[in-house]
């Protein structure tokens, strides 16, 4: 099975998991998946995960300056991304309940 299409069916809500955290800026988003456990997550898709969610209203943005380089761009909740984690984690939980079921049966 290629986890890496798992991954894209779930990378929204992985990305709010983390944000609902704390907030934080595109790389850091991207080293805290990897961090939990979600090594393959790529760059490029948290990075347009993000832009997507902020367009679609579910982020607040702000720029923080860095003395290590450029400003950063930091993401976080606001009360539309929040309502959606919540709305996303209740899919996943039941989904995940659902597979756990299926696939312990297949093995019966």
């Amino acid at each position: 099975m290629d986890s890496t299409q798992l991954l894209k069916g779930v990378l929204d809500l992985a990305v709010l998991a983390v944000l609902a955290e704390r907030d934080g800026y595109g790389y850091d988003v991207v080293r805290r998946l990897r961090e939990a456990g979600l090594e393959e997550v790529g760059d490029a898709s948290v990075y347009g995960t993000l832009r997507r969610l902020f367009k679609a209203g579910a982020l607040n943005s702000y720029v923080v300056a860095s003395d290590e380089g450029p400003h950063r761009k930091y993401y976080g909740l606001n009360d539309t991304g929040r309502r959606m984690y919540a709305s996303y984690a209740g899919i996943w939980a039941s989904f995940a309940a659902t597979m756990a079921s299926l696939v312990k049966e297949g093995h019966a």
